[in-house]
């Protein structure tokens, strides 16, 4: 039976998984190689020591009700798009509200995880970790739980722009980006057009001579503010919206979708529409990008044929000349170094996992990978739901399917996603947020019950049908059930005005001084 699980990362992933640990009574004992919480929302001043750490003026692009844990909703005066510096407060808090430090083992790092020579027997794994000092230590788990994450490898594709070695300016991936102070005066090309691409440029536009945007396929952008003023996916991410999205067919969606976006701004003539329709491919949220292109700041280029010397030229034949910087946000590639290359199941290319989470093919479920997962929602609530599930499977209160069932599985998800979305080869596959949450949550016994919420609480049956599907939904019933669950539904757009009142009266309180 398993009792003792070792988890690597104390990010949102690992930190959850803990508490999902400790909920069903198991022993975590957490590695986390650097000297703090957070993992990539721990902001370092350089990428020293090869752990991914986001820039210094990142704001999240999920507002703050779809983003918390289900049990513990960020505070109301915080604001619903968040500053890097408060998410890791409210991980923090989290940790230190759920008593969950004590089992983190920090500048400890994972070097080895190996099946016991008795695995087929006891399901154990055996680890080798190095403290800061350098000296090893071997351990004996009976379970390990992975969550290190997928942006710690930057892909840097350097073959496919002929010529960069010739480059007389600096080129680096977005991994390394930490702010806009290098770029004043200069002229940056961008190659991307991510999220990270998107901010990165128009963040360098502010200060540089000029900036250009280098994309092979274009992209969909939306914006974080929706109508009325509201956050996005408080609006949409609705389970009434999830229902529409299985009656009607994908060409309605993505005309609608696409009608809406462009009503905004045409991205014909912004350069920016994509060849891809708006739901093949998760699209970029960014606010500031069209004004910058309207404005010039900012001008969209094709993919980038070759470069030389301090010249770049484009696919359409255009040349940008005296080039400056050249900065790669071409995504990352994702790696389980200390497992054994035989342990993951692979199809294809790509890592396969049972329901994006444990590997098929493993005698014994006793292995699992926390957070490895992409969708149009926060990593947090998916990451929370896949350990609570974990953990039970761990516990022996629920079964996984025999090893044929779940490779079928598997390989039967990996061609739905590849045929349905855009999915490049080095991301983790993506996902629909709210049928993953529902999937995992059926296995959990945690899913709302529409029909007997009509039944026996109509007015929160109106919330979890009409409102944003936030985590506290999966703390109405079954195990870990909480009592605050209710109440933090009915509240969840109180807290949303109060982020809003509270900025508010700090402006009112702190007049602006200049006058026009």
């Amino acid at each position: 039976m398993v009792q003792r699980v070792a988890l690597i990362g104390a990010g949102p992933s690992g930190l959850t998984s803990v508490k999902a640990c400790l909920d069903e009574g198991l022993e975590p004992t957490c590695f986390e190689s650097s000297d703090d919480i957070g993992g990539l929302w721990k902001f370092r001043a350089s990428n020293d020591l090869d752990q991914a750490s986001i820039y210094r003026s990142l704001t999240i692009n999920i507002s703050k009700e779809m983003m918390c844990y289900s049990d513990f909703p960020i505070p109301a005066d915080y604001p619903n798009y968040m500053h890097h510096s408060k998410i890791q407060n409210y991980f923090r808090m989290y940790a230190e509200h759920f008593k969950l430090l004590q089992y983190v083992r920090f500048q400890t790092a994972v070097k080895h995880v190996r099946k016991r020579p008795d695995f087929t027997r006891s399901g154990q794994w055996e680890l080798v970790t190095e403290n800061k000092d350098g000296q090893e230590e071997r351990h004996v788990f009976d379970a390990v739980i992975c969550c290190s994450g997928h942006y710690t490898y930057p892909n840097l594709p350097l073959k496919d722009f002929p010529g960069i070695d010739t480059f007389e300016g600096k080129y680096f991936h977005s991994w390394d980006y930490k702010g806009h102070e290098n770029m004043y005066g200069k002229r940056v090309v961008v190659v991307g057009i991510g999220n990270s691409g998107g901010d990165i440029a128009v963040e360098s536009s502010r200060v540089a001579e000029q900036v250009y945007m280098s994309t092979r396929r274009g992209a969909w952008v939306m914006r974080q503010v929706s109508d009325n003023g509201l956050p996005l996916d408080m609006i949409y991410n609705t389970r009434f919206v999830h229902i529409l999205f299985q009656l009607l067919p994908m060409r309605v969606l993505n005309w609608i979708g696409e009608g809406k976006l462009n009503a905004m701004y045409d991205h014909t003539m912004y350069a920016l529409k994509p060849k891809h329709r708006l739901f093949d491919q998760l699209p970029v949220i960014n606010d500031d990008l069209p004004l910058k292109i309207l404005s010039g700041s900012i001008i969209i280029k094709p993919n980038i044929k070759e470069i030389f010397g301090s010249n770049v030229i484009f696919t359409d034949g255009s040349v940008v000349e005296k080039v400056d910087v050249i900065v790669f946000a071409t995504g990352y590639n994702y790696d389980f170094p200390y497992l054994p290359k035989d342990v993951m199941y692979r199809t294809g290319h790509r890592v396969g996992l049972y329901k994006h989470v444990f590997p098929p093919t493993t005698e014994h479920p006793t292995l699992a990978v926390v957070g490895f997962i992409h969708s149009l929602g926060a990593i947090m609530p998916q990451a929370e739901m896949q350990a609570r599930w974990v953990t039970r499977v761990f516990k022996g209160l629920k079964k996984l399917p025999s090893t044929q069932a779940m490779v079928t599985s598997v390989e039967k998800d990996t061609k739905d996603i590849e045929k349905n979305f855009i999915v490049s080869k080095q991301s983790p596959l993506q996902v629909d947020f709210v049928s993953y949450m529902d999937d995992l949550a059926g296995e959990i016994g945690v899913r709302p019950s529409l029909p007997w919420l009509f039944f026996t609480d109509y007015p929160l049956f109106k919330k979890v049908l009409w409102g944003p599907v936030t985590a506290y939904q999966y703390r109405i019933m079954g195990p870990g059930k909480w009592d605050g669950a209710r109440r933090a539904i009915f509240t969840q757009f109180d807290r949303m005005y109060q982020a809003l009142k509270t900025r508010k009266c700090h402006f009112e309180s702190n007049p602006c001084s200049h006058s026009v």
